[in-house]
C-alpha cells in the first residue's frame, strides 16, 4: 500500500497515532492531517454551524492536499492521510448539508483516492466518553450525528468497492499501535551511533557493586554513555528476579502441602538446595537473550553472580552463543569481607526482592559463593577466555573502595570499558 487513509470516530486516536509514525518512522512516510480539522483551524471556522464558509475553504485548500499526496508518492514514501474527503461527506449528510454533498459528487471522481482505508474502530460510547475526556468542545460529535454518519459512510465504502481494513481501537494504545504500523508494514530504522558493546556480560561476588553499575549507567546521557563507556541503550537480563520467583513458588508449594521444592527459609530470606537451580537459571536466561531484539546502538547486560570450583566455567559453558561471540566480560572483584559487608548493609527486609535492596543469607553465601572459580578461569587482569569456541575478551576491575559518586565510577570504570571495547575490537 502507498497511499492510505486512517478514519474513525472522533477522539478514538486517529492524530496520536499517526504523530509517533511521524515521528519514528522518517524517510519511510508521509503523515497528512485531517484537512477538514487543518482548515478550520486555520480560519477559526465553526465546523458545525459555519458549513458554507467551511465548503468554500476546503475546495480552496483541495488542490494543494492532492499536490501534497502526488508529492509523496513521487518520492516513494507511504502517504498516510488522516481521515478523508469521505468522511466529511458522511457528516455533511448526517447535519444535512446537501451543498457540500453536491460539489463532492462533481469532484469525486477526479481525485486521487487511497489504495486503503483503515478504521480505527470503538463503540460510539467509547468516543463520546474520550470526546469528554478531550475536552475541546469544537470538535464535540453527539451520538445521533454518529450513527447517521457511520451508516452513510458504511454504504459509500461499500458501494465503491473500497478496501476498508478495520482495527480495534478500544484496546491499550500499543496494541493499536503495534496493528497500525503491522498492517502499513513499516520497519523502524535505527540511525548509526558510536560503537557500542552489543552484551556485556556482567560477573562478580553478591554485592560487588554491579546492580549500582548499572545503575550509573542508566544515569548517563545517550551520547555520554557510548561515547565513553562504550554501552548503549541499556537493557538488562539478571537471573535475580527469576530466582526469587522460584523461592515464592517454594512458598506457595509449601502452603500447599507439596512441600519445597529448590529452596529452604532462612529466616525472612531464602537459601538454594538443589545444584540443578543454577543452570537452570542460565537457561531460562537464555530465552530471555533469544527473544530480546538485534538492534544497533542497544547493549544486553547479563548480570549474574556464581561459586565453588566450576560455578563461572559452567554457567558461561551454558550461555547462549549469541552472548559469547558478540560479547566480553566485565568481572568487579570484591574480597569476600568485603562482599559480605555490603550485602549485609544493603538488605531492606521490607524490599528484600529488590536488585539493589535483596541480600544472600549466610546458609547460601558459605555454601555457593565464599569460592569462585574466575581466577583459575581467566587468570590475568584483562585477556580473552575460551568458551565453546568463541574468543571472549574480559577484564577484571578491582571495585574497592565502593565507588559512591559519579566521580567515582566515570574514574574507575571509564578507562576499563575503554579497555575492553579494544579488546573486543581486535578479537
Amino acid at each position: 500500500m502507498r497511499y492510505v487513509t486512517v478514519e474513525g470516530f472522533p477522539a478514538v486516536g486517529k492524530s496520536e497515532l499517526l504523530s509517533v509514525l511521524k515521528l519514528y518512522f522518517p524517510g519511510q512516510v508521509l503523515v497528512l492531517p485531517e484537512l477538514v480539522k487543518e482548515v478550520a483551524e486555520r480560519e477559526g471556522i465553526d465546523l458545525l454551524r459555519q458549513r458554507d464558509r467551511l465548503r468554500r475553504a476546503i475546495l480552496r485548500e483541495l488542490p494543494r492536499r492532492q499536490r501534497e499526496i502526488e508529492d509523496g508518492l513521487a518520492q516513494g514514501l507511504v502517504v498516510v492521510e488522516e481521515s478523508h474527503l469521505g468522511v466529511h461527506a458522511a457528516y455533511s449528510a448526517a447535519l444535512g448539508d446537501r451543498a457540500f454533498l453536491e460539489h463532492f459528487s462533481r469532484i469525486e471522481g477526479e481525485l486521487i483516492w487511497p489504495d486503503a482505508f483503515i478504521r480505527l474502530e470503538v463503540s460510539i460510547p467509547v468516543s463520546l466518553e474520550r470526546q469528554r475526556a478531550r475536552g475541546d468542545p469544537r470538535y464535540a460529535v453527539g451520538a445521533e450525528v454518529l450513527e447517521r454518519m457511520s451508516a452513510w459512510l458504511s454504504r459509500w465504502h461499500g458501494e465503491r468497492g473500497h478496501e476498508l481494513l478495520a482495527i480495534d481501537a478500544d484496546r491499550p494504545p500499543g496494541e493499536v499501535l503495534d496493528d497500525l504500523i503491522s498492517t502499513l508494514d513499516l520497519r523502524y530504522r535505527s540511525l548509526p551511533r558510536a560503537d557500542v558493546l552489543p552484551y556485556l556480560i556482567l560477573l562478580g561476588r553478591p554485592a560487588a557493586g554491579k546492580s549500582e553499575f548499572i545503575q550509573f549507567l542508566r544515569g548517563l546521557p545517550p551520547n555520554e554513555r557510548a561515547r565513553a563507556y562504550h554501552v548503549g541503550t541499556v537493557a538488562v537480563l539478571d537471573d535475580f528476579p527469576i530466582l526469587w520467583e522460584k523461592f515464592i513458588e517454594d512458598d506457595i508449594w509449601e502452603a500447599v502441602g507439596r512441600g519445597r521444592l529448590i529452596s529452604r527459609r532462612a529466616g525472612d530470606n531464602y537459601y538454594v538446595t538443589d545444584d540443578h537451580t543454577w543452570p537452570f537459571l542460565i537457561e531460562v536466561l537464555n530465552r530471555r537473550i533469544e527473544a530480546e531484539p538485534e538492534l544497533p546502538g542497544r547493549t544486553v547486560i547479563v548480570e549474574f553472580s556464581r561459586g565453588g570450583k566450576d560455578g563461572y566455567r559452567g554457567a558461561l559453558g551454558r550461555l547462549h552463543r549469541r552472548a559469547l561471540e558478540q560479547g566480553a566480560i566485565l568481572y568487579l572483584d570484591v574480597t569476600v569481607e568485603e562482599s559480605w559487608r555490603r550485602n549485609l548493609a544493603r538488605y531492606d527486609r521490607d524490599r528484600r526482592d529488590g536488585i539493589l535492596t535483596h541480600s544472600v543469607p549466610w546458609e547460601e553465601y558459605e555454601r555457593t559463593y565464599k569460592t569462585d572459580d574466575w581466577r583459575e578461569l581467566a587468570p590475568e587482569r584483562a585477556g580473552y577466555v575460551e568458551i565453546r569456541g568463541a574468543k571472549i575478551p574480559y577484564v577484571t576491575v578491582k571495585n574497592e573502595p565502593e565507588p559512591v559518586s559519579p566521580a567515582d565510577f566515570a574514574a574507575r570504570f571509564g578507562p576499563v570499558l575503554g579497555e575492553l571495547f579494544r579488546l573486543w575490537s581486535e578479537r
